[in-house]
């Protein structure tokens, strides 16, 4: 059944904002308090000027008597109660609500909730928001969740996961001790590298994510992480840009390959060890 309870509102609405629209036409940009455009002052004008003891020479030029400068417009209105938006003379729509500051990690992940924010989210089992210590020192950004994620809506728990555990094991850490999460928290379909607007629509969680845990530092897992938190897809592929520490808001970031990557060239994990050997000593001096 219709509401009708609100049209009586909108129509009062739609004839203000036409009404504002009016004034901006013909100049008038503020209503109410100093003007952001003072008038100009009249033009200052000569005119004979009586003393005491006769009129003034003829070539002597008087100031004209000072003039007040013309209050502003005011609408006469009901007085706004302080507990309404502020908002701008022209604008149609009031403002968004205010961004809430994240406490935890729990905040962001009900802020998500069944998130429908993007093309992935009819094809998703689970999402996949994110785990491990919400105090790490240490975080992990993969790309994307896989097949095994989408399942248990954990983030690499299939076999790139099982070599992620590997490896962070090998710089003498558990999986606990760290945070691992992904750029996108949905599978894209067939694994497919995420598009733009899939990251665009979910990397705003990745970065409240990181802003809560304060980690010491993150490693960015293959070009898409890397690119999407340093913001710049053109510093060049990620085989020029691992090894080497980017600022990431403050925080230190290594960018190295993805471990499925090293599923498929074993030859690579050399060098990722050599770049988790950066990490593992840069977490000992930062003690």
């Amino acid at each position: 059944m219709e509401d009708n309870s609100i049209q009586p509102f909108q129509g009062i609405a739609e004839d203000v904002i036409q009404h504002l629209r009016f004034l901006q036409t013909i100049g008038v940009t503020h209503l109410g308090g100093a003007s952001a455009s003072p008038r100009p002052a009249p033009t200052e004008t000569v005119s004979p000027v009586v003393t005491e003891t006769g009129p003034a020479a003829p070539n002597q030029v008087q100031p004209a008597p000072e003039t007040v400068a013309p209050a502003p417009i005011i609408l006469q209105s009901h007085e706004v109660p302080s507990t309404m938006p502020q908002v701008s003379l022209f604008d149609a729509e009031l403002p968004a609500e205010p961004v809430k500051p994240d406490h935890s990690l729990e905040d962001i992940r009900l802020d998500i909730g069944d998130c429908q924010r993007c093309k992935l989210a009819p094809t998703r089992t689970h999402l996949v928001f994110g785990d491990g210590n919400p105090n790490a020192r240490l975080v992990f950004v993969g790309e994307a969740p896989g097949a095994d994620e989408d399942a248990s809506g954990i983030p690499f728990v299939g076999k790139a996961g099982q070599l992620l555990n590997k490896i962070i094991e090998a710089i003498g850490m558990k999986r606990d001790d760290v945070f691992i999460c992904n750029v996108v928290k949905c599978r894209p379909p067939e694994n497919r590298t995420p598009e733009r607007d899939e990251i665009a629509a979910c990397n705003g969680f990745l970065h409240r994510q990181l802003a809560v845990i304060r980690p010491k530092i993150i490693v960015a897992l293959g070009a898409p992480s890397a690119f999407t938190l340093l913001g710049d897809n053109k510093i060049g592929s990620i085989t020029r840009i691992r090894g080497q520490f980017f600022d990431y808001r403050g925080t230190p970031l290594m960018p190295t390959f993805h471990p499925a990557y090293l599923l498929r060239s074993p030859d690579k994990k050399r060098e990722v060890w050599e770049d988790m050997k950066k990490v593992r000593d840069f977490l000992k001096q930062n003690d």
